[in-house]
């Protein structure tokens, strides 16, 4: 049995600059020993969560079965020991990086979660963020309810127990009529896989299919791992059922425009995934053709921030002519449980995990390429950095534009005030940084590199941009309650 909690080590200084997706989802019906299937899917999806993992199982035989624990995929689910107590050819599971609820390590906020009704028992492994998460939990502990953990998506469990719908997912869908947000949910009963996306599809879900079994996930690159073929997106607002009969499909809330996160165009997602028909490489390469045509600079050589920016600055050096090189290098064993350094190792800061490469660098002017400036302590860094190894001049080029704005659907975001574009102009954050010039990729040009031709449609978005933008396709109850102030209009 997993212990109560566990402290986890402190983040890299490289990781803490950086927005952090909150989780990733992934199920498999049909197929003996799924639990697996799905420890290999949340391999390909640790992305989007390292902080923890859990996954819950059926077997005809023998229940209900669920393994929770703290650390990445390969530490803990490549253990023989442990997968043979989740028997069953149906199972789910869940990657964390915790954003709403406790910030402190606790083995009760790891999901999925499991609850068992009338009808039978029930998992529930949640993508994304309940903006009206506090008033419901409120609401449900005034009513009896009892919650075992401090996340959001433990509302959704009590709101279903509370339903009087026949079944669990009619309850299900009675549960989230009543949440705001943003939600990709993959969810399982003794018979069945169950997945629903937001009316506004913000987070990402697929379908896959293999061999006579079914596959949900959060990314395509989790598919190709398993072997599975894709099949289609989830839509916004609709819900799968899956049982030995095939897939039913369901519109259970009032249609909406789409409004997917156009972040995880350019940071989330795994650049081998497909989103929307298009390759996540690709449309990132075409975020730096667009950064080469809206900013360009003379300069000797490309370099990417490693791994995010890569793609954009061999879109921007092919297109500016510049040639790209690997002018830092990023140490591919430095991650989050790296042993836990001294002070004086900790200062070191991003030396743990990149490196110049002094002899591409020397003389040069460099072109930086990367995917975002949060609170730029690390840009600062990697700056001081290249010209430690003698480079002449240093540009930045971001493949986003200014984040501005925190995100409430998912993302771990820092407050507003210690975001660096909502305090300083572009120029002040050229001289903060202490560079030769700092640019960003307009809305537009971000649009165009999605396959928008003609950009953003600023009456009606075709993305959430909320965090460059200003503009929440859901209003965040909670923190408006909060005293968080919304964009004026303009």
């Amino acid at each position: 049995m997993p212990v109560l909690s566990r402290p986890m080590p402190p983040a890299h200084p490289f990781d803490d600059d950086k927005l952090k997706e909150e989780c990733g989802v992934f199920g498999v019906i049909g197929l003996s020993d799924a639990a697996n299937f799905v420890a290999l899917g949340l391999h390909a999806l640790q992305h989007r969560g390292q902080e923890a993992g859990g996954i819950v199982s059926h077997d005809p035989d023998e229940g209900f079965n669920s393994a929770r624990r703290f650390g990445y995929v390969r530490d803990n689910f490549t253990k023989q020991s442990l997968m043979e107590t989740l028997p069953g050819p149906l199972a789910i599971g869940h990657v964390r990086y915790s954003t709403a609820g406790s910030k402190a390590a606790q083995i009760r906020d790891v999901q999925p979660f499991f609850g068992e009704f009338s009808m039978g028992g029930a998992a529930i492994a949640h993508n994304g963020n309940i903006t009206n998460a506090e008033a419901l939990r409120c609401e449900l502990i005034e009513r009896g309810s009892i919650f075992q953990s401090s996340s959001d998506s433990e509302c959704i469990i009590h709101l279903m127990a509370r339903s009087l719908q026949r079944d669990i997912p009619e309850r299900m869908q009675d549960a989230l009529r009543r949440v705001e947000g943003a939600f990709s949910i993959v969810a399982m009963t003794r018979t069945k896989l169950i997945g629903v996306r937001d009316p506004l599809g913000v987070r990402p879900l697929v379908l896959g299919r293999i061999a006579d079994g079914w596959v949900l996930s959060s990314e395509t690159c989790a598919l190709d791992i398993i072997g599975a073929t894709f099949e289609r997106e989830i839509a916004p607002g609709e819900m799968v059922v899956i049982n030995g009969d095939g897939v039913e499909s369901h519109f259970p809330f009032r249609r909406k425009k789409s409004r997917f996160c156009v972040f995880e165009h350019v940071y989330f997602s795994r650049p081998d995934s497909i989103i929307g028909g298009r390759s996540v490489y690709e449309t990132r390469r075409q975020i730096g053709v667009e950064l080469a045509r809206e900013a360009p600079v003379e300069a000797d050589i490309v370099c990417a921030v490693p791994d995010s920016g890569t793609p954009a600055a061999i879109g921007y050096a092919h297109e500016s002519g510049i040639p790209f090189g690997m002018g830092i290098i990023r140490n591919q064993y430095m991650g989050r449980t790296f042993i836990e350094p001294t002070e004086q190792i900790r200062n070191m800061g991003v030396r743990l995990k990149l490196n110049v490469n002094r002899a591409l660098i020397r003389d040069k002017r460099v072109v930086l390429v990367d995917d975002s400036v949060v609170r730029g302590t690390t840009s600062r860094k990697i700056k001081e950095m290249i010209l430690d190894a003698g480079a002449r001049e240093v540009h930045f080029r971001i493949a986003s534009p200014p984040t501005a704005w925190p995100c409430f659907y998912g993302v771990d975001t820092p407050q507003r005030e210690k975001l660096l574009a909502a305090t300083m102009s572009e120029d002040e954050m050229r001289q903060h940084l202490n560079v030769d010039s700092i640019k960003f990729v307009s809305l537009d040009g971000l649009y165009r590199a999605v396959g928008e031709a003609n950009g953003r449609n600023a009456s009606c978005p075709q993305y959430c941009d909320a965090c460059f933008s200003g503009e929440y396709p859901v209003a965040p109850s909670d923190m408006i309650e909060k005293g968080f102030e919304l964009k004026a209009a303009e």
